[in-house]
């Protein structure tokens, strides 16, 4: 009755995210239900039911100039010259019955019947919406053969409150997460029917439900653990020995499973020839994995993107991994499973999956999650433990609340690409911040209270600068110019003493003629302290995210004097590689005590 209850809950949460917080089909661009990732992953559908062009794509800059949902198109093109999608097709196969749909309604709706307008992005988010609510509800009954009603209860509102499981469901549900967990559940109870009736019924539903997890990524081809290790609890060699006795007992049934899943994998190879002539494809471009050192602390705890970070309701998976090594059934899979896991995830080399707190991560709780309520079961037994404990769970879930509204809220505190550990703790938990932490992305020096005893030490109007431009200058009769592509200001270096001061206050006036939004383009402010000709200390702002582009703006900053003397102060203004056009004039440098 308490999970039923805790289920209805869970559901009420993610109807809530998907229809009233952020209804993705009423964004634009990137934003929309096919933005960014999903749109590669339902490629293969329009590309085939509709344009009939699966090799070259030529319809690709139209459309995504039409619905901007990458800022750009830029296919993998193979050695053979035609145009490869970078993902497998095992998401668009699962999505064919909502393309469908749409593609009958699109024309009498009054809309394109062009394989993306609104009807496509509404039908492809609600059909994966209902997978997913679909998997929650076959994850209860999971929960429910091996815990109590209680402890399933608690799990259920700890994954869908407690971790980015929600935003997954509730508002990404278009991408792979949500429908690998539901196919993951779905294959535990199955393997669990079949080592009890080892029938050919579950032996091919195994097969086609680990086919798909491995046509929907490839990597999930460690999903061949479940059904080989599930029900065992030991590795000893009686236990080995006793397992593949049984398998070896139901060859058929084993066979059987093993040619489902090589047929639904021969979607993609079939497609792979019919594009390339090549049955397998590498379309990753330069992204691939670092298998001799994979990346745990940035995955796990950068304040960039790391999972726990983002995510720390699973720091109790390591507590519940302890439990289950003590208590828990079906050891063998679910250890081995995450444990292999794990490890595949954080070697991949772009670690920060997109800047959304691991979620590369989410499809493994079907299997993950059965050691924190094998933990909560324990906890439940507790006289006193388990207060501080489920207390602790729920202000972590407050951090996954707080993390899933401001990563989607366009005035939004959590920023993909500019986390920074002193950001991170200025603004988790809270709502609102003063605008003036936002440079904590950049520096981790924030000056909070009034200067004192503020002294002008340096100032540069450019009026006496003849390689700075004339034309339409910010302020005077010159300012100093950026083309496009140009880098480097010169280095403005002038002498000054540590002094009566703990620290500078560097302001200067900008304009920018575009806007620029990738991070690391951004035009850097940097001041920094030189010692005998040795530059000791710096710290910098990225101007960009502080001005509008066509207005003239003024921007400060504050940098902590260094600890070590120095004689002098630099200036340097930094353009790494970015397009826009901007001017900048009037450069005061103070100095002041706090």
């Amino acid at each position: 009755m308490l999970s039923r209850i805790s289920y209805i809950l869970c559901t009420a949460i993610i109807l809530y995210a998907a229809f009233v917080f952020y209804p993705k089909w009423n964004n634009k661009g990137p934003e929309t239900s096919l933005g960014w990732d999903a749109a590669t992953y339902y490629w293969y559908l329009p590309a085939t039911f509709i344009y009939h062009d699966l090799k070259e794509q030529k319809f690709g800059d139209s459309i995504i100039d039409k619905y901007g949902f990458t800022p750009t198109y830029e296919p993998f093109v193979h050695e053979s010259g035609n145009v490869v999608i970078t993902y497998t097709s095992g998401l668009a196969l699962m999505q064919l019955p909502a393309f469908a749909i749409a593609h009958v309604l699109a024309k009498p709706m009054g809309y394109p019947a062009d394989g993306f307008s609104l009807p496509y992005q509404v039908a492809v988010q609600l059909w994966s919406l209902l997978a997913a609510l679909v998997g929650l509800w076959y994850f209860r009954k999971l929960l429910l053969r091996y815990f109590s009603d209680t402890a399933t209860a608690i799990s259920l509102l700890l994954l869908v409150f407690g971790t980015n499981y929600l935003n997954y469901t509730g508002v990404d549900v278009t991408l792979t997460h949500s429908w690998l967990f539901t196919i993951y559940t779905l294959l535990m109870l199955n393997a669990g029917n079949f080592y009890a009736n080892p029938t050919a019924k579950y032996a091919i539903r195994i097969g086609l439900l680990t086919g798909l997890a491995i046509l929907i990524r490839p990597s999930e081809m460690i999903a061949v653990l479940i059904p080989l290790a599930w029900g065992m609890n030991s590795i000893l060699p009686a236990a080995i020995a006793s397992r593949f006795r049984f398998l070896l007992q139901h060859y058929k049934s084993v066979l059987l499973a093993v040619l489902c899943a090589v047929l639904v994998g021969s979607v993609q190879v079939l497609y792979w020839l019919y594009v390339t002539g090549k049955p397998l494809v590498y379309s990753y471009a330069d992204k691939g994995f670092s298998w001799k050192d994979p990346h745990f602390f940035n995955y796990t705890l950068s304040y960039r993107s790391g999972w726990l970070v983002y995510t720390p309701l699973m720091f109790f998976v390591f507590a519940g991994l302890a439990v289950y090594l003590w208590k828990g059934k079906n050891r063998v899979a679910v250890i081995s499973f995450f444990l292999l896991n794990y490890y595949i995830v954080a070697a991949w080399d772009v670690w920060w999956y997109g800047g959304m707190g691991g979620r590369a991560m989410v499809q493994s709780y079907a299997v993950v999650f059965l050691m924190i309520a094998a933990l909560v079961e324990w906890l439940l037994t507790t006289r006193w433990i388990k207060w501080p404990v489920f207390a602790v769970m729920t202000v972590f879930a407050y951090v996954n609340i707080w993390f899933t509204y401001n990563a989607h809220r366009p005035d939004g505190l959590y920023d993909p690409t500019g986390m920074t550990e002193a950001y991170y703790w200025a603004v988790v938990g809270r709502f609102n911040v003063p605008f003036e932490t936002c440079k904590l992305k950049d520096t981790d020096e924030l000056y909070r209270g009034e200067p004192k005893n503020l002294q002008l030490i340096y100032s540069n109007g450019f009026e006496n600068d003849t390689t700075a431009s004339d034309v339409n200058p910010i302020a005077g009769n010159r300012s100093l110019y950026f083309h496009p592509y140009r880098e480097y200001s010169p280095e403005l270096v002038f002498p000054f003493g540590k002094a009566e001061a703990d620290w500078v206050r560097a302001t200067a006036k900008f304009k920018f003629m575009d806007e620029e939004w990738e991070n690391w383009k951004m035009l850097q402010y940097v001041v920094g302290f030189i010692d005998n000709g040795e530059k000791i200390k710096s710290n910098m702002i990225r101007v960009n995210r502080f001005v509008n582009a066509g207005e003239a703006t003024s921007v400060s900053f504050d940098v902590k004097l260094p600890d070590h003397a120095f004689d002098s102060v630099y200036v340097l203004f930094w353009n790494p590689g970015s397009k826009a056009t901007l001017k900048i004039d009037d450069i005061e440098i103070y100095s002041f005590e706090e």
